[in-house]
């Protein structure tokens, strides 16, 4: 229907998340910050990485705004599974897999990450340097990158990308375009660099 008025404040999509409470609430996301993660990943892959994208969360989960909106706005194909596990059974074409490590960590130890897979993203669990190792030495992808973020925040707010043959690091990387990332003590004040502190994202 025609729509007067709307501008890149008005919602996007609802989505609904338990976070740390276990209670689920219902996170509003506008447009605007749905298009600045499309527009970030459009100047971060190559649109051949994106091109061909297992399309296999729920979309319950946010991580389906990724897979499923990055690789269309670029012309892509979407390739639907009922979950990642599904390659395990039939390999399909995929260029990119976007999942979370105990997925992909499955997927390895069945070796059925398929050979056209040149990244993998990672996202919703802790990320751990073996099994960035073990993805390397069992498959032929060539980048992994380890994203971070709550649903708040719209699917990713900070990045750190490991291609093939460099160091491997375990952190949640820098933020991704248009976000910032504090750590700020219990006064809200910024906390010296090397001390915890609590994590607060804007942008």
């Amino acid at each position: 229907p025609r729509a007067l008025g709307l501008t890149s404040r008005h919602l996007a999509y609802i989505i609904y998340t338990s976070g740390s409470t276990g209670t689920p609430k219902g996170v509003m996301v506008e447009h605007a910050s749905t298009v600045n993660l499309l527009h970030w990943n459009k100047g971060i892959y190559a649109g051949s990485e994106v091109s061909r994208m297992l399309f296999s969360t729920s979309i319950n989960f946010d991580l389906s705004v990724y897979e499923c909106f990055v690789t269309l706005s670029q012309g892509g194909a979407l390739y639907l599974a009922d979950n990642a596990m599904a390659l395990a059974k039939t390999s399909l074409d995929v260029s990119m897999i976007n999942t979370v490590p105990s997925a992909i960590a499955a997927l390895v130890d069945r070796h059925a990450i398929p050979s056209s897979t040149t990244v993998v993203n990672l996202a919703g669990e802790p990320l751990k340097p073996r099994l960035v190792e073990s993805i390397f030495e069992k498959s032929r992808v060539e980048k992994i990158c380890n994203l971070y973020a709550p649903s708040e925040t719209t699917t990713y707010s900070t990045w750190v990308c490991m291609p093939r043959g460099e160091a491997v690091v375990e952190t949640i990387g820098r933020p991704i375009a248009n976000t910032r990332v504090y750590l700020l003590d219990r006064h809200g004040a910024p906390v010296p660099f090397g001390a915890v502190g609590e994590l607060y994202i804007g942008g």
